[in-house]
């Protein structure tokens, strides 16, 4: 079985958004506790990274930044410095449409040759913040990279073995189409809203 721990992400600054990100419901929950729901089947162990006192209402366990204000690279690095496991699932809070299935997937496609699992979306890019990475060594090259003044986590997907998940392989899962919607601004958020109530009505239809 594989050994693996499951981080959030909370710590960005939520401009956009004009509110903490962390915060948004989505229905009864959370984005975090809609995220955490979706990773505790693969893991179980869920901790937030970069969580200010009012994130931890939902009993969540914070792990600090190690290098405040440094993006996403330095998310990443916290939380495998925090992990014990060999294995690292990390999402970020803005992306609340992620799935178990998604997981399932991903840690499929895990093996000794590679550092770190990456999808890419439909529109080519690639999503280092709902990934799976391997602590050992991937740990060290992060702490390199910030050490030379580096802030983007692509930068450490070129320095690892990388596997990159193509959109295509990640069709057949439902609710592919809306896995990395990034939930940034209020239009998003509404965008986010509008799914969930479809997929909650059409999941109505077929269990009646």
């Amino acid at each position: 079985m594989l050994d693996v721990e499951g981080f959030i992400l909370v710590g960005g600054g939520s401009r956009r958004m004009g509110s903490d990100k962390a915060q948004l419901m989505f229905g009864a929950r959370t984005g975090v506790e809609r995220i955490a729901g979706e990773l505790q089947p693969h893991t179980g162990r869920v901790r937030l990274v970069g969580a200010r006192a009012e994130h931890n209402v939902a009993g969540f366990e914070n792990v600090p930044d190690l290098f405040e204000h440094w993006g996403a690279l330095g998310g990443i690095h916290s939380a495998l410095a925090a992990a014990r496991a060999q294995w690292v699932i990390i999402v970020a809070c803005d992306l609340p449409l992620v799935t178990s299935e998604l997981f399932a997937k991903l840690r499929q496609l895990t093996n000794s040759t590679f550092d770190a699992v990456v999808p890419i979306q439909a529109d080519g890019r690639p999503q280092p913040l709902c990934a799976i990475y391997r602590r050992e060594g991937t740990l060290n090259e992060s702490e390199s990279l910030i050490a030379t003044g580096e802030h983007t986590p692509r930068a450490l997907l070129a320095r690892i073995r990388t596997r990159w998940v193509e959109f295509r392989e990640l069709t057949d899962l439902p609710g592919s189409a809306h896995f990395f919607l990034n939930v940034n601004t209020p239009a998003d958020y509404e965008e986010a809203l509008q799914i969930l109530e479809r997929q909650n009505r059409v999941a109505g239809e077929v269990i009646s």
